[in-house]
């Protein structure tokens, strides 16, 4: 009888691993070439924590006060979805959908806490993922001859996904040895190459603030193939540029004549135009009421009176956003909601930051998913400052659920790392 109990037990914790495992794989993996793929997985961390709960609680709880910031941050979004729908009647309960799916991603990380599933997965993930997503978006650009490319979604957030799961690969580098390397190298190359297939150009943002974090903790790249790997990264990037066909140089040309002219006062009606006369609506309006959540109706309402007083431009009232996730937190939830959308940044930036400064001497099992997290952080901020990085459920959701898979890697390490 004990035999029979213990022998299901077993095949039971061998089936809730494999299910795990294959999460945590198909999370990156399925992000850019299906619909489905971030809700479906979603769904499956859901049901997998409902099986391991009683697992997971104990390391839950033992990890609360790291992971309390993080929580707050997300219970704040929460809070002030809830007070928006109290202040305004035409909010409906809709506005709480996408906060409360991200607070519920905290499944992801009882999920790790309970398996301590291999990074191995997360890495291969990543580079299935940046590998598919590239060769998607190469065939759309260069097969199909589309003009700007973004697979099932739009361009922008596509090309920014990419490059932030290739920036991703190249944290990844740490957690392998010799010739191995080369396989996080070639999902970090396919990262940028289907950012630069995507033409995006606001992503490029994130390289800078990538490469600052490599110049700060470069001394965990001691390999020579991650040195030579931030060789041929370097090497592209420059190709793209000198290489016609990338349309790379066309798209920064483009950008410095599209300022020079709304400076001038000329054309505005251009992709930096817009976003120019948008982020000067915004502002506008942010400084007539700093502390009020606003209504779509009642925003759309004001961009027409700045329009009919000729203070904006007609092409404002046609778009969605304004093209900045803090500028439109700004407008729509006064400096309240801009304190909850930097809360939201920072907690996660902190938790990952204090991890590598407390294990700088550490084993590239805390340090590898440390930095891709930072880099997941860092990468998202870049996005939103050129676009609602955050308006899309499918970027938002992946965005939730990576970072607890990358905490969650990051507390199991920890604890590994204790034990020896």
């Amino acid at each position: 009888m004990n035999n029979t109990f213990t022998k299901k037990n077993i095949l039971q914790d061998n089936a809730l691993s494999y299910l795990i495992h294959s999460l945590v794989f198909l999370l990156p993996t399925l992000a850019l070439v299906t619909r489905f793929g971030v809700s479906a997985m979603g769904f499956g961390f859901l049901l997998a924590a409902a099986f391991c709960w009683r697992a997971a609680k104990p390391r839950f709880v033992r990890h609360l006060t790291e992971i309390r910031f993080v929580l707050t941050a997300l219970a704040c979004s929460f809070a002030f979805a809830l007070a928006g729908m109290l202040v305004h009647a035409d909010i409906g309960i809709r506005a709480l959908e996408k906060p409360s799916r991200m607070f519920f991603c905290v499944t992801v990380l009882l999920a790790v806490l309970a398996v301590r599933p291999s990074r191995k997965a997360l890495w291969a993930g990543l580079i299935a993922g940046t590998v598919g997503g590239a060769v998607f978006i190469c065939y759309q650009r260069w097969g199909l001859r589309i003009d700007r490319p973004g697979g099932f979604i739009n361009s922008i957030t596509f090309g920014d996904i990419e490059l932030c799961m290739g920036m991703m690969c190249l944290a990844g580098v740490l957690d392998f040895k010799g010739r191995q390397a080369l396989w996080p190298a070639l999902g970090a190359l396919a990262g940028l190459l289907g950012s630069v297939a995507s033409g995006t150009r606001g992503g490029w943002i994130a390289i800078i603030f990538a490469a600052l974090l490599f110049l700060k903790y470069g001394h965990f790249l001691r390999s020579r193939a991650a040195k030579g790997l931030l060789a041929v990264v370097l090497v592209l990037l420059a190709g793209s540029f000198l290489v016609e066909q990338t349309g790379v140089r066309q798209r920064l040309r483009q950008g410095v004549s599209d300022v020079d002219n709304y400076v001038k006062g000329g054309n505005a009606f251009t992709n930096v135009g817009v976003r120019l006369e948008l982020w000067k609506g915004g502002l506008a309006l942010a400084a007539e009421h700093p502390w009020r959540i606003s209504t779509t109706r009642e925003i759309h309402a004001e961009l027409e009176r700045e329009v009919a007083a000729g203070r904006l431009k007609p092409f404002v009232l046609d778009a969605e956003h304004f093209h900045n996730d803090m500028m439109h937190v700004l407008v729509y939830g006064g400096i309240p909601g801009l304190l909850v959308y930097l809360l939201s940044m920072l907690a996660p930036f902190l938790f990952f930051l204090r991890i590598l400064r407390n294990h700088e001497s550490a084993s590239p099992a805390v340090i590898a998913p440390a930095l891709a997290g930072l880099l997941l952080v860092v990468g998202y901020f870049s996005f939103g400052l050129t676009e609602v990085i955050f308006w899309s459920i499918l970027s938002t959701m992946f965005y939730v659920q990576m970072l607890f898979l990358l905490m969650g890697f990051c507390l199991n390490a920890q604890d590994e790392g204790k034990t020896v």
